[in-house]
């Protein structure tokens, strides 16, 4: 760029020129300079071909040549800093190089060089360009004067300038038009050509002259006396040469404003405004009302509803903001008339409908059956078409927030205003008023402009919009309004008008669209008034169901035998679907018992379709046969459909089980994950949850395992994990996996995750020993559970090994679901018990030592060694957060790369094991005196339990560290004695139980509960609560729980493993105890056989009611404990409304918050939480009743809910959940916020806690 030539800079001005030519038309489409500036300086963003330009290659080439070698210098030198320090991402490091560039001397000395030949290359093209221009006029005066019919090219510029310019400009484009105009047709549609032309080939601003002017003469026509204007008695005969000229203007001008939204924007707003204003001056013309209704001349509206019957120019005019404004300001200020006659038209057409009498047909449906009347309209059907134009208007304008201010709206001869109420209850009133069109009449007819599905069409799209359902149909008047054919159908009501199955069907889907969304869904369960008691009616919900049970149960004569009544009983019990698809929904719909309803009719209709006939060839009856067969199984499936749905909640899981169809309902769902079909039409994410929640349970899991659903996920885990896509040539191998878990196999590794809580893990591997084959082929696909766990976590052999392709990836991979699942405490110790997981790592660390010298060996640092040792600290050190530290899965930057002790036997190394204090016992205090010594005082009982739990209160929030060691196990025995004698605060009967320590010394434990003692053991020693001689006391204490709790429990045979014998997993509850207890044989049993009455041993003390008496026998043979079905059923309802991004999260990650809620709740918080908080944990739900298990619970996601925000984006909430401790989190320091919690849903809590020995239906 030093010697700039001139052959340089005619080869910039060539690049320039190419440059222009290509933006041309976006430049001179810009309405303003600074517009045509902001286009090309953003030009790169909007056009594809920018880097092709040669312009911008020899920008760059120069940019390189002058800064490339600084910037590499840069790069190199801020690398080799950050190698240094941390790790910095790409982003950080281009920020940085960019500024250091942009401040350099060099930079600026070439955008000084870069300005100087720029200015002297632009300087000399527009000083040619100037020559050009003058050159070009001279010969355009020389083109006039010689009369050339030669056609000038439309170099006009569309931008910002005035008519006058632009008709000279194109004055030779005009004069072909008029030219080619045949002289021989009559001067009206001579003139209708030439405007229609020049829409085509004028300049924009130039078509909006013309537009105005079409549309004066227009409304002139309209209000001059002398044309010969159609009335509305006579109807419109479109064969008229009159009205075809007529409508021929209109349809121009239709056709023209449907057009423009898609370039106004780039004119000045002056310019849609005037378009706006002359149509809407156009459409409020009216004529003289002093005449009747029948001699009414015909409004321009009538012509416009005839060429746009659904205002389609509307739609597009309020689409975008630029215009929307326009138009809702000149409705509100000058056009008001013209939504104040749309809402007229409504209403005079409801009147109409009502009027009519039931066997009366309308003149619209004479117009949808009668074929052979094409050219003429009467005036009923243009009324008709006139009402479906008002009605797609006022849809869309109730949309917009500005829209819906133009209400209320005064009608002539109505004394009220007409509110946003009033007209969506006169909607909802036309769905089922208006009369349906005649068999005959075409189903896309009925589709496009039956009133029904018009009036549908527009309700739907404001249920989509949420503001809009808010202000417009989330209502008790507008519900009310929905819910009338429904109530006088229930009751038999003669006087109401006969509401078809159609109509049903219609309002039965803008129901579910309300349900769908939780304002509306609240409206449907609660009114308007939730917390009032003046509300007495039944809500929309209540209706709903009674009506769907109705329908299912087939109570209502009026539809028997109604080929549409399956779809209307599916459009209902889709509604309900949405309701109890939810925790609340399904509290209010319980009553109704719709799960035994849906399954009763699918049993019946599963009966049907294995009876219908098998078509014979020939047979006339193959047709009817094969129709009725899909309508058969079309209803069967959606019956299905509506059943699993009660699956996606705890409570609703429960219902499902009951009804014995859980088995063809996960079928049915495997069978749709398998053909990637919707999970349902509102549920906005897909089967994640359902499959949590189905797998949390013993019976889901089975059902899982036999509908194929698990085999196919680890079939689809094997093929990306070891084999790869079959499509994929082997001269483009897969990259090697960065991750421990290749993105690949995240899908599947969450999906294994969240099927294998340890209800599932005991059906699906429980008391089954491995394959441990000799020889794996290469085939050889695993199918299932076991497969999984003996091909990729106990890799105990070398055949094992050299099955595996990608060995270590698949390893870690199988060590990583072991570290998630081994999270369960039960899970691990069933493992632990079956397979010697422990045992089995501990071998492959030893043959992954490196013999340095005969006195020293070391540990090969990889990626499995690591991964080993993080997963042997993890299962064989029980402790809180702060009690325990896990090794990390990386290594660190340093000579020493990972300073964590590997080891290969046992004991381990106690650096694992955090420096806590451990069982200091604080001095009491003169609080804790204080309540101590109430147990003593002799007031009245009841008044005596309220004191102590308020000075419990107090010192929780006050000095909650003093509630531990003896003084905790002293408050908890007087305390628990005391409610124990409390006739009101016992729940259970008293148990007499006089078995010695002699009658069950002989018993023996499963080996669960052995290995779980020696862990609780171990864990109580670390914190100098137990001593060596305290495993054979909870032995014993263990042996005479199952002897106590076997005397109260129902016999059941089941094929479920969880229900034959002893409860499945280790009792963790007692184990705690037994702790706080200080290993105190005695007093542990005392207090439990007292703590046994009181309902709180239900939801603490898991085995309590295993397989129990009290518990209705088909809640015994679902095997789901009423931890599940209760406590994280509520905890589910309690999260959506107190913490709710939290509940969406879980939605949004396929996770249910009841899986690990339930997993927390069986093992007593060990290993979340560190031992006092899981003392405070206890002393707190029985101190305070058992509700404050589900209020800890939230307390917890609440504390949780930036970690579960961001995990939910990295896309591993599930297993940040299971393998994290809850860091931080104290029960006294959410104290408060339960205590609020208590107040405002205790009553409902706590009284379906106490119903959980009558929960059959």
């Amino acid at each position: 760029m030093a010697h700039f030539s001139g052959e340089d800079e005619v080869m910039l001005q060539a690049m320039l020129r190419q440059l222009f030519q290509s933006v041309k038309e976006k430049i001179t489409g810009a309405p303003s300079l600074e517009c045509a500036e902001e286009i090309l300086l953003h030009l790169e963003e909007t056009d594809e071909n920018f880097h092709n330009y040669e312009f911008v290659k020899y920008l760059r080439q120069h940019i390189c040549n002058t800064l490339g070698s600084m910037i590499e210098e840069e790069m190199e030198k801020w690398t080799s800093d950050q190698n240094q320090d941390e790790e910095s991402g790409y982003d950080t490091v281009v920020q940085h190089v960019t500024k250091r560039t942009q401040e350099s001397k060099e930079y600026k000395e070439m955008m000084h060089s870069l300005k100087n030949i720029m200015m002297v290359v632009v300087e000399s093209m527009i000083n040619k360009f100037e020559e050009d221009e003058m050159r070009s006029q001279e010969r355009q005066k020389k083109i006039q004067k010689e009369k050339s019919n030669s056609y000038c090219t439309d170099n006009c510029s569309d931008s910002d300038s005035s008519f006058n310019q632009s008709y000279k400009f194109c004055q030779g484009k005009l004069q072909l038009i008029l030219d080619q105009l045949d002289p021989g047709q009559p001067k009206e549609d001579r003139i209708l050509k030439f405007y229609a032309q020049t829409f085509t080939l004028s300049p924009l601003h130039m078509t909006k002259e013309i537009y105005t002017s079409l549309a004066k003469y227009l409304k002139l026509y309209f209000l001059s006396r002398e044309n010969q204007i159609p009335a509305l008695s006579t109807g419109i005969d479109i064969s008229n040469p009159n009205v075809i000229c007529l409508l021929k203007k209109v349809r121009l001008l239709n056709e023209y404003q449907k057009e423009a939204p898609s370039f106004w924007i780039r004119h000045p707003e002056k310019y849609m405004e005037e378009i706006v204003e002359n149509t809407l001056s156009l459409l409020s013309v009216k004529h003289d009302q002093s005449h009747l209704v029948s001699q009414k001349i015909l409004d321009p509206i009538y012509f416009f509803a005839l060429v746009d019957t659904k205002a389609v120019w509307f739609k597009k005019w309020m689409h975008a903001y630029y215009s929307r404004t326009a138009v809702l300001r000149l409705l509100e200020k000058k056009y008001k008339s013209l939504v104040t006659t749309a809402v007229q038209q409504c209403v005079q057409y409801l009147e109409l409908c009502e009027a009519m009498k039931a066997d009366e047909i309308l003149g619209h449906s004479k117009h949808c059956g009668n074929k052979q009347k094409t050219f003429y309209y009467s005036g009923q059907e243009l009324q008709y078409i006139y009402f479906i134009h008002s009605l797609c208007l006022l849809g869309r304008l109730l949309i917009y927030t500005q829209g819906r201010r133009l209400f209320p709206i005064k009608l002539k001869n109505r004394k009220d205003l007409v509110s946003l109420t009033d007209l969506l209850v006169l909607f909802t009133q036309l769905i089922y008023y208006s009369p349906s069109c005649p068999k005959m009449t075409s189903a896309a007819h009925l589709d496009n402009y039956s009133p029904a599905s018009m009036v549908t069409e527009v309700l739907r799209i404001l249920c989509d919009q949420k503001e809009c359902a808010v202000e417009c149909l989330y209502n008790n008047t507008v519900i009310e309004a929905l819910l009338q054919p429904i109530h006088n159908l229930m009751k038999g009501t003669k006087t109401a008008p006969d509401c078809s199955e159609t109509a049903l069907i219609h309002i039965a889907d803008i129901l579910a669209r309300i349900a769908s969304v939780e304002e509306g869904l609240t409206l449907l369960l609660y009114g308007e008034n939730m917390n009032s008691s003046e509300e007495k009616s039944p809500t929309g919900a209540h209706i709903i169901a009674q009506f769907s049970k109705k329908l299912l149960d087939e109570d209502i004569s009026i539809f028997s035998g109604s080929e549409m009544l399956p779809v209307v009983k599916g459009a209902f019990i889709s509604v309900c679907r949405q309701i109890y698809g939810t925790c609340e929904g399904l509290q209010v719909l319980i009553p109704y018992s719709l799960h035994e309803s849906i399954a009763k009719a699918w049993k019946k209709t599963s009966l049907l379709s294995e009876r219908i006939p098998t078509p014979v060839k020939g047979s006339d009856s193959i047709s009817s046969v094969s129709q009725e067969s899909q309508n058969t199984m079309a209803w069967e499936e959606n019956l299905l459909d509506d059943l699993l749905n009660f699956a996606a909640t705890p409570k609703g899981l429960l219902f499902l089980q009951r009804t014995g169809a859980i088995n063809e309902c996960v079928t049915f769902m495997f069978d749709r994950y398998a053909k990637k079909l919707q999970i349902s039409r509102h549920k906005k994410f897909g089967y994640g949850v359902l499959v949590t929640q189905v797998a949390s349970t013993a019976a889901g899991a089975v059902a899982l395992q036999s509908s194929g659903f698990i085999n196919t996920l680890i079939t689809e885990l094997w093929a990306n994990l070891e084999c790869g896509r079959d499509d994929v040539r082997v001269t483009h191998p897969r990259s090697t996996p960065v991750d421990p878990i290749d993105r690949s196999c995240q899908k599947s590794f969450l999906g294994l995750v969240n099927l294998l809580p340890y209800p599932a893990v005991y059906e699906l591997v429980g008391n089954q020993d491995l394959p441990n084959k000799a020889e794996y082929s290469l085939r050889e696909v695993p199918t299932c559970v076991i497969d999984i766990i003996d091909r990729l976590i106990i890799l105990n052999s070398e055949a094992k090994i050299r099955s595996l392709f990608n060995y270590e990836q698949s390893h870690i991979f199988g060590l990583r679901l072991l570290s998630v699942v081994c999270c369960d405490l039960n899970t691990l110790l069933l493992l632990e018990a079956q397979y010697q997981v422990s045992e089995i790592l501990l071998n492959a660390q030893e043959e992954n030592i490196l013999e340095t010298s005969e006195s020293h060996r070391d540990f090969i640092i990889d990626g499995l060694s690591v991964e080993r040792n993080h997963v042997l600290v993890r299962i064989n050190f029980i402790g809180g957060p702060m009690e325990r530290i896990l090794p990390p899965r990386v290594l660190e930057k340093g000579d020493d790369p990972y300073p964590w002790p590997m080891f290969s036997s046992y004991p381990l190394p106690n650096c694992y094991l955090s420096e806590v204090t451990r069982n200091a016992d604080l001095k009491q205090d003169n609080d804790l005196g204080k309540l101590l010594l109430r147990f003593k005082m002799s007031d009245k009982q009841t008044e005596w339990i309220e004191n102590c739990r308020r000075q419990f209160c107090k010192m929780m929030k006050a000095k909650p560290d003093i509630i531990s060691g003896s003084a905790l196990l002293e408050l908890l025995e007087k305390f628990v004695l005391h409610l124990s004698e409390s006739p009101s605060e016992c729940y259970f009967p008293s148990v007499e139980y006089t078995t010695t320590d002699a009658n069950v010394k002989n018993e023996s434990l499963s080996s669960v509960q052995q290995l779980g003692i020696k862990m609780t053991v171990r864990y109580g020693k670390f914190l100098n609560l137990l001593k060596d001689s305290a495993e054979n006391d909870l032995t014993l204490v263990l042996k005479h729980c199952e002897r106590f709790l076997k005397q109260q429990q129902a016999p059941i045979k089941s094929s479920l493993l969880c229900l034959q014998g002893t409860y499945a997993g280790h009792d963790w509850f007692v184990s705690s105890l037994f702790m706080i207890m200080l290993g105190d044989k005695e007093k542990t049993l005392r207090f439990l056989q007292k703590f046994s009455r009181l309902l709180t041993s239900a939801f603490l003390w898991l085995p309590r009611l295993h397989i129990s008496r009290y518990l209705a026998t088909d809640t015994i043979e679902s095997g789901i404990h009423p931890v599940y079905f209760c406590s994280t059923h509520y905890i589910e309802m309690l999260l959506k409304v107190e913490v709710p991004l939290v509940f969406s999260a879980f939605h949004m990650s396929g996770f249910a918050p009841s899986q690990i809620c339930l997993q927390w709740i069986s093992q007593c918080f060990w290993n979340y939480l560190d031992w006092l908080e899981i003392c405070h944990y206890i002393a707190t739900c029985v101190f305070l009743g058992p509700d404050y298990q589900v209020y800890i619970c939230i307390a917890i996601f609440r504390h949780l809910q930036q970690d579960i925000l961001q995990h939910t984006q990295t896309q591993d909430l599930q297993v940040f959940l299971k393998e994290e401790a809850l860091h931080g989190f104290r029960v006294s320091d959410y104290f408060e916020y339960m205590e609020i919690l208590e107040q405002n849903y205790r009553p409902v809590v706590l009284r379906d806690m106490r119903n959980v020995r009558v929960q059959s239906t």
